[in-house]
Parts: C-alpha cells; structure tokens; sequence
C-alpha cells in the first residue's frame, strides 16, 4: 500500500529536484551531469575483501549522486529510479559490456534487509536494476533482472562499523532461492547494488551466487553500483580529474 501511495503522490504533488530541491523538475540537468553523464569507473575499496568480482562505479557518493540516491533509498521518491538505472546501466556496459555468446545480462540485485524492505515500502537496489535493465535493452543489449538473492538470516545495523565487522556480520547472510540456481545458468551475471562502500555486501553476494551455481563456470566476475565511497576510485581514475585513458 504504502508503495502504491508513493507512486500515485508522484502524478499530483508538486515535483522538485531529487539532487537540489529546485522546484517544479524531477532532476535538474546539473544533478542529472553529476549523477549519470561521466565515464564509469573501477572501483576497488582498501582493504579489498576477498571474493570481491570486478566492481564499476557511476559515481563517487557524494553531492548530487547522494542526495538522489537517499531521496529515491529513504524518502520514497520512486521518479529517482530511472535516472539511477540509467547511471547503472552505464556501469554495466563498462564491466561487462555484452555476453560474446549472446547471452543475456543477468543483473541480480543485492536484496535489502526484510525489515527495511518494510520501512521503504520498496526494495530499491531492485526497481533500480529494474530500470538499468530497460535502459540496457533499449541500447540493444539483452538484459533481465534475476532477483534470485534472498536475506539467509537477520544481520546487524551496518553503520559504523569497521570494513573487518561488515563481512563478519554479512558472511553466510545471503542465499539463492530454490531454483535461482539454474536460472543464473542462463546468461552472464552481474551483481548489481546502488552503493559501494567496503564491499562486504557484493562479496557475500557473490560467495552466494558461486555456492548456488556450483562453480560450474566461473565465479562471478562483474558487479555495478550507482556510487562508492570517493576513495575506492583507482587512483589513476580519480573522481573529478580527467579519465586516464587506461581506466577501465
């Protein structure tokens, strides 16, 4: 219901920008800049978990990409998801482009805790991968969402604490549902997630994903987010500069 409200409340209330609150525009073309027109980047967080696949980043979680993002994440406003899966998509095609098999992109949300599901009224990595899906399709690039992932237990409050007590309170923590497995067998899997700070998530993700598919083939090798910490840019990629050439 709630979610349903949101999505009716966004046709007949006033609009203001998701970036900067400007008046009477969903997103104003400078937090739009900011948010999905540069080059996506690699990003790799220090210290590196183990396990973590090939992550590309749209941007660095600061300014108007984290204002869009905790508007569309905490304050419901739904309209933020297509320009968010827009920057998505973009991370996508930069790791990993298109299956050379011509298999489709099988991107596979990191779920959001069951009790913040209910808070939001909405899975938001979910209805952003969701819309970087269309995107993707729309370029000509096959692409589906396998939302396959599935909360194992309950895990604590992440905020504050260290890079070492994330991936202790996440290791074991997710699970592929029953037939996700052979579903992943079918086109190339890329984790995908709106936020990348120490990577903790993305590699229980991807330890999950490998467990359900038997390595069969190989690990998962591609993940995209929105935005990551500033700091986990490779250092010949930094935010703000021009790209070096060999930024991948």
């Amino acid at each position: 219901m709630r979610g349903w409200w949101r999505e009716v409340s966004g046709l007949v209330l006033p609009v203001a920008c998701g970036g900067c609150g400007r008046a009477r525009t969903e997103l104003c073309e400078a937090c739009g800049a900011q948010v999905h027109s540069g080059a996506p980047r690699r990003v790799r967080p220090s210290p590196e978990p183990p396990g973590l696949p090939v992550v590309h980043a749209a941007a660095g979680y600061e300014g108007a990409a984290r204002a869009v993002l905790l508007a569309h994440k905490e304050r419901g406003v739904l309209a933020m998801a297509r320009p968010l899966g827009r920057a998505l998509a973009g991370a996508v095609r930069a790791g990993a482009g298109r299956d050379p098999d011509g298999r489709p992109l099988l991107l596979v949300p990191v779920p959001s805790a069951r009790r913040a599901v209910a808070a939001r009224g909405h899975d938001p990595a979910r209805r952003i991968a969701l819309a970087a899906a269309a995107q993707l399709r729309r370029a000509g690039v096959p692409a589906t969402v396998a939302a396959v992932l599935r909360p194992r237990r309950a895990v604590a409050d992440q905020s504050g604490l260290t890079a070492t007590e994330r991936r202790a309170n996440l290791a074991g923590a997710l699970e592929v549902a029953a037939g996700g497995g052979r579903l992943l067998t079918t086109g190339r899997v890329v984790l995908v997630d709106d936020l990348l700070t120490t990577g903790a998530t993305l590699a229980e993700a991807a330890r999950a994903l490998d467990a359900a598919r038997g390595l069969v083939e190989p690990g998962v090798r591609d993940a995209a987010v929105v935005a990551a910490s500033p700091s986990a840019f490779d250092a010949a990629c930094p935010v703000g500069r021009e790209i070096n050439r060999n930024c991948k």
